[in-house]
């Protein structure tokens, strides 16, 4: 208890302040800071610091972590958030560097809106932080898999003074706080300079008739300020306020400079809408901020839609509320420079290059809560070539990838940042999807971070990677992609996948990883489930959820992906079940029963209809069998790892239409697929539907990988056949 001097002094105090219109923080009960997630240095260098909330002291309720699509702690940063439920309950931030500003990533049930209260250093601010669930809550029907999503938005607040590193800044519901319950994410806190001034040779809006902070639409002033700046070969500038953009803006060949993202605000769904444009189009220094709360791919409803042109440039802006931050279509744009941009809380995609973009730059880009793809190149109908996307961050993009190269050539993907990514997609792709202009010439991928990226399809039900390479549309070949410098961090699935998602088991050629870490993964390393060769190489990883490598190929009579490469380390051995799906973290148990069912297997060849995988479906009734009138010929297992195996059963198929038959063959076993023993010599094996139409081989326990049958003739008919090969251990 405070001695009595103390606590008049309190009062007192309590008192002048309530006089001003601010409160004196109560003495609150004890309170203790979560656990923190991994955090990692990469992406773009940002004016801000970002504390987690979890990682702040608090009286409220930690949730997560969780991956589960659909749930609030799975669409936080870190996965996990905390939850304000009830009357003086808050989150306490201790700054760590100088800020006056403070943008927060918050939740509130859909429907509600109101205020949180902000206290700085004890003192409670008036008016406080203004929440709304209006821009959260996405419903997309038409989009398989997705459900109700995009719980968070952001909102922004300028302290009204200068608090230097060790400040403590509180959330607090208090009465009158009526939103609850407050999911807290996160606070990025920024030492915001002053506004800008009207640069020389420029023109003002306000000077066209724009009135600031208003509900006047000021679209026809900007239009005339646009017209005026362009014919006289000036900038526009637009001061400090908010302005009413209801109508879009065209731009071509002009400059339009704000005071700065926290200062200068054009709102509107789609600022900007260029059906045609030359390029040298500016574009600086001011807020976007649109009132998009569903999302209609039917409207442009973009801060930034159409062509850019030759040579433009888009800096300093800060993007949130609208479907997408910049979308270009409508014809050619070139030597772009995108950078230093915040794009926020999009029901769509941050940024999309929509075909016909080449010699490009989207660098040090923050991307947070986007809707869709973070970054996407998507070359629709005319290739994007020779961009660079780099040191951007990407922060849970919630249906979708945090970057997506869709075909081009040529493109490089560097030193970027790709966290916490949510369902329907992974962290970075390289694919031929959406009817892009298939890949070609090279695509670079290097020194790229991926932070608990990947998710599970709820489509196919299973995880797809923190990196993934998907032929989808076409075949994945004449293309020469290098990966490089990849970290990936606890990523919740896979780290590295090569997938044709049509499930046609379209080739994948031309990819090579050299140099990565992989540092947790709850499921495998490398996931392969098409066909192909790759080559991955001095990969070394920790952490292991499951096992190395998956390599099921879909559909099963196809080869599995020839993964080439050496100098791994850190990893090893093979699912071996590919009928099941294992669980996130859940180890590779020694298998038990047929090791053979469900494996890939090749064979020297096959009749139509009857392909090698029939024989290790577990099903006696489908069968393989080898071209006609050639002998020997061979059949593989491969086993997905070294396994004891003693007994080799063989079968045909059940019916008295089989007709009982002598084969001739010899079993064979290896532990690399190259070099084989003899297990058991050749001889004949009869097989009678009498007795099953089964033969059982034994022989002593030998550890092998890869089981081999060479069959050498056939009394009932002039092929190889074979419905079922098991391997059991005894």
């Amino acid at each position: 208890m405070h001695p009595p001097h103390l606590r008049r002094g309190a009062a007192a105090l309590a008192a002048t302040l309530a006089a001003a219109g601010l409160t004196v923080l109560a003495t609150a009960a004890p309170a203790q800071a979560a656990t923190c997630p991994t955090s990692v240095n990469a992406g773009a260098s940002v004016p801000f610091v970002t504390l987690e909330a979890e990682c702040a002291t608090t009286n409220g309720s930690a949730i997560g972590p969780d991956y589960t699509q659909g749930s609030l702690a799975s669409e936080a940063s870190g996965r996990r958030a905390v939850q304000l439920t009830g009357q003086g309950q808050y989150v306490e931030f201790t700054l760590t560097a100088p800020a006056n500003a403070v943008n927060v990533h918050y939740s509130v049930p859909d429907g509600r809106s109101g205020s949180l209260s902000v206290y700085v250093n004890g003192t409670k601010l008036a008016g406080g932080l203004p929440v709304t669930s209006r821009y959260s809550y996405v419903d997309t029907g038409w989009i398989t898999g997705s459900k109700t999503h995009h719980f968070y938005d952001d909102a922004r607040l300028q302290l009204g003074q200068n608090l230097s590193a060790g400040a403590k800044v509180r959330l607090q519901v208090d009465a009158g706080d009526s939103a609850a319950p407050y999911t807290i994410d996160l606070a990025d806190f920024e030492q915001v300079g002053g506004a800008g001034t009207r640069p020389a040779n420029s023109v003002t809006v306000t000077d066209y008739g724009a009135t600031a902070n208003d509900s006047s639409d000021d679209t026809q002033a900007f239009r005339n300020a646009i017209s005026a700046a362009r014919s006289q070969g000036k900038e526009v500038w637009v001061p400090p306020g908010r302005f009413e953009i209801p109508q879009a803006l065209q731009v071509d060949q002009v400059t339009i400079r704000g005071a700065g993202n926290w200062y200068t605000v054009l709102h509107g769904n789609n600022v900007f809408n260029n059906g045609s444009a030359t390029g040298n189009i500016k574009l600086y220094d001011f807020a976007v901020f649109g009132d998009v709360t569903e999302r209609n791919d039917g409207s442009p409803d973009n801060a930034f839609h159409g062509v850019l042109g030759a040579g433009s440039a888009v800096s300093g802006l800060w993007i949130q509320n609208t479907k997408c931050g910049l979308w270009l279509m409508n014809g050619a744009s070139s030597n772009l420079t995108i950078e230093n941009n915040r794009i926020l809380d999009t029901t769509a995609d941050g940024v999309n290059f929509d075909g016909n973009v080449t010699n490009s730059v989207l660098r040090n880009n923050y991307l947070r809560n986007n809707g869709d793809d973070a970054l996407a190149l998507w070359s629709n109908g005319a290739p994007d070539s020779g961009n660079t996307l780099s040191h951007n961050t990407v922060v849970q993009p919630n249906l979708a990838n945090g970057i997506a190269i869709y075909g081009g050539a040529n493109n490089t993907v560097t030193g970027n940042l790709v966290q916490d990514t949510n369902a329907l997609g992974g962290g970075i792709l390289v694919g031929n999807r959406f009817n892009s202009v298939p890949l070609s010439g090279t695509v670079t991928v290097s020194d790229n971070t991926t932070l608990r990226a990947g998710a599970l399809d709820p489509n196919w039900q299973f995880g797809v990677a923190a990196l993934w390479f998907d032929a989808r549309d076409t075949a994945i070949t004449g293309v020469t992609i290098n990966v490089t410098g990849l970290r990936a961090i606890e990523s919740p699935y896979a780290a590295i996948q090569f997938i044709d998602g049509n499930g046609q088991g379209k080739t994948i050629q031309g990819v090579t990883v050299n140099g990565a870490q992989v540092q947790g993964v709850g499921t495998f390393v490398v996931q392969a489930q098409t066909t192909g060769s790759v080559t991955v190489s001095n990969v070394t990883a920790s952490g292991v959820g499951v096992t190395g490598t998956y390599n099921c190929p879909y559909p099963s009579n196809i080869p599995p992906l020839a993964v080439n490469g050496s100098g791994n380390s850190g990893w090893s051995g093979t699912w071996l079940d590919c009928s099941t799906w294992p669980a996130p973290n859940s180890g590779n148990p020694q298998p038990s029963g047929n090791f053979a069912k469900g494996r890939p297997v090749t064979a020297s060849s096959s009749t139509g209809g009857y392909p090698a995988p029939n024989a290790v479906d577990g099903n006696a009734s489908t069968y393989w069998e080898s071209a006609n009138g050639s002998f020997p010929q061979t059949f593989t297992v491969d086993l997905g790892t070294a396994l004891p195996v003693s007994r080799v059963v063989l079968k045909l198929p059940p019916s008295t239409a089989w007709g009982a038959r002598t084969q001739t063959l010899s079993v064979l076993g290896s532990g690399d697929g190259s070099a084989y023993q003899t297990l058991v010599s050749s001889r004949g094996y009869t097989f009678d539907p009498a007795s099953g139409n089964t033969a059982t081989v034994t022989f002593p326990a030998a550890t092998i990988r890869y089981l081999r049958l060479t069959v050498t003739a056939n009394t009932g008919w002039p092929a190889a056949q074979l419905s079922e090969l098991e391997a059991w251990q005894s």
